[in-house]
């Protein structure tokens, strides 16, 4: 069953994963989400390989997705964190390993901050916070939605990645899929 948005806007969503079969985790998450009626994926970035922030650990596999939903953002969130237990998230330490992340990064062009929402830890915050530093999001995004203007920094995503003022020297992409 496909839903239907009357209202088209632009969400992305960020994946990933960086342990067991890291590929097959972030496909797995993707399809709950489809297959839940509740979100349409309609483009998915190619798989990138990064190096973690954080921690010492294994590299992360990360895409990004845009999606169409009914959903309001609290809802998606809600459904997010529905589909990473499913997909067997536990809680560890900050920044450390785990077998699926998602991300909401926009909703549209809607800006949210909401402190606190029943049932989840953790506040709601759309755009991301920190997806102008991180190289692990900006270029999948930046594959599939270069011309999308952050509804803050009022620039588009191409602009934002090739920001000479970024310091991202740590951090190690590079395209697999």
């Amino acid at each position: 069953m496909k839903c239907v948005n009357s209202k088209v806007e632009s969400i992305y969503l960020s994946l990933g994963s960086n342990i067991g079969d890291r590929v097959g985790n972030m496909l797995f998450a993707s399809s709950l989400l489809q297959s839940s009626g509740l979100v349409d994926i309609n483009k998915m970035s190619s798989f990138y390989e990064t190096s973690p922030v954080g921690p010492k650990q294994r590299n992360f596999y990360n895409i990004v997705v845009k999606v169409q939903t009914n959903l309001n953002p609290t809802e998606l969130l809600m459904l997010i964190k529905h589909v990473e237990n499913i997909s067997g998230r536990k809680k560890t330490i900050r920044w450390g390993p785990r077998i699926i992340d998602i991300d909401i990064l926009f909703f549209g062009r809607k800006i949210v901050d909401i402190d606190v929402i029943p049932g989840v830890k953790h506040n709601l915050f759309i755009p991301h916070r920190r997806l102008q530093s991180r190289l692990f999001v900006l270029i999948p995004l930046c594959e599939i939605a270069g011309n999308f203007v952050h509804p803050v920094l009022k620039q588009k995503i191409s602009d934002i990645l090739h920001d000479k003022s970024l310091t991202l020297k740590h951090q190690k992409t590079r395209i697999i899929l």
